[in-house]
């Protein structure tokens, strides 16, 4: 006879099996309708751009009049929409509708990045409410503040660095890609129903619609990502960060198979802010995120056909992965003034007052100064 506990035990397992292959299977099926909703969103958005170009053209020349106005709007754009990834996606689709120069669409990629620490901000402020009693706002948005520091030494020199290839070295680097085949199979499909929605709707429309489905296609993805166990990312691997390079490999990785930042740091907010993982060992860790997220950035342009986006793609993470680098091998100095400028942050107010007006002011200026 079966003992009853042997029964109880078995069924309990069972059940258990059963129900991690439920959620493992709705992860898979949410994880592929997000895949084909940014699909659909994205060739949609070229589709619209491309209608709406004489619209977009008369606007868009009234505002960006030059590189460091391209470099302002896309900067102020991604605070305001705490999403560097659209703003990244409709500079490609600017590009591909010769809407935006080749240097216009550098610069304005750059500023996705430049702004995309705004996320980090958010959620440490969200952190920040629910134990406001445990520490101060500054403490609160440490982590954002943070990964705009390791963002801005990475990206700065990036921007410096990419300006000059595209300089006199322009035509040698588009040559590199000017012979890839981009053509996507799944696009194929994809295009006839994106001319159709584009003409039923008109070109504005379209042009909403598109942003409507490819912030819901990111939001569907981070809500796919809340329903993985967190704690089981903190504890398994969280613990390597003692290893610099395995940080960064963690951090690539992830933010690079998740393309949201919201999650690879996101999570990692409420370990820092209380103090379960050290700047020293987190810091590998951003720069690795501030690469992986440029990935989906690379697949728009593939998606939309554009081997001129690809190249200034691949530049941009080839100069930031070559200037990460060096941040590693020289870990020790790198990470010291990092801290410095951290600490007189969060340890003086006027300072971290007026780093925030900076943040603020910056973009608004490579904005407007051309204007004046």
């Amino acid at each position: 006879m079966t003992d009853p506990d042997e029964r109880s035990g078995t069924s309990t397992y069972s059940t258990t099996l059963g129900d991690r292959l439920s959620e493992a299977s709705r992860l898979w099926v949410g994880a592929l309708a997000t895949v084909l909703l940014f699909l659909f969103s994205i060739q949609l958005l070229g589709t619209a751009t491309e209608a709406a170009e004489p619209v977009i053209e008369r606007i868009l020349r009234r505002i960006v009049v030059d590189d460091s106005s391209a470099l302002g709007l896309s900067w102020l754009t991604t605070y305001a929409l705490t999403n560097g990834s659209v703003v990244a996606a409709l500079s490609l689709s600017l590009l591909r509708s010769g809407l935006a120069s080749v240097s216009e669409t550098f610069l304005m990629i750059i500023g996705s990045r430049l702004g995309g620490a705004a996320i980090v901000v958010l959620v440490g402020a969200v952190d920040y409410l629910h134990r406001r009693r445990d520490r101060t706002l500054s403490e609160g948005t440490s982590l954002g503040l943070l990964t705009f520091l390791v963002t801005f030494t990475i990206y700065i020199p990036v921007t410096v660095l990419g300006l000059v290839v595209l300089g006199p070295f322009r035509s040698e680097l588009l040559a590199v890609t000017s012979g890839f085949d981009l053509s996507l199979r799944s696009v194929q499909y994809i295009e006839p129903v994106t001319d159709a929605v584009t003409r039923a709707l008109g070109p504005g429309p379209s042009l909403v619609v598109a942003f409507a489905l490819l912030f819901g296609s990111l939001w569907l993805f981070d809500r796919v990502l809340q329903r993985v166990k967190t704690e089981t990312f903190r504890r398994y691997v969280f613990q390597h960060f003692e290893r610099r390079w395995m940080a960064f490999g963690i951090g690539l990785l992830l933010t690079g198979v998740t393309t949201s930042v919201a999650f690879s740091l996101g999570i990692i907010v409420p370990l820092y802010n209380r103090q379960f993982v050290r700047r020293a060992e987190i810091v590998p860790y951003i720069l690795g995120a501030n690469i992986g997220t440029l990935f989906d950035t690379l697949l728009v342009a593939f998606v939309l056909e554009t081997t001129v986006g690809v190249a200034i793609v691949v530049l941009i993470i080839g100069l930031a992965t070559l200037l990460t680098s060096v941040a590693l091998v020289r870990y020790g100095s790198y990470v010291a003034v990092i801290d410095r400028v951290q600490d007189r942050l969060l340890e003086d107010r006027r300072s971290f007052i007026g780093f925030g007006i900076l943040l603020l002011t910056l973009p608004l200026v490579f904005l407007l100064l051309p204007h004046l």
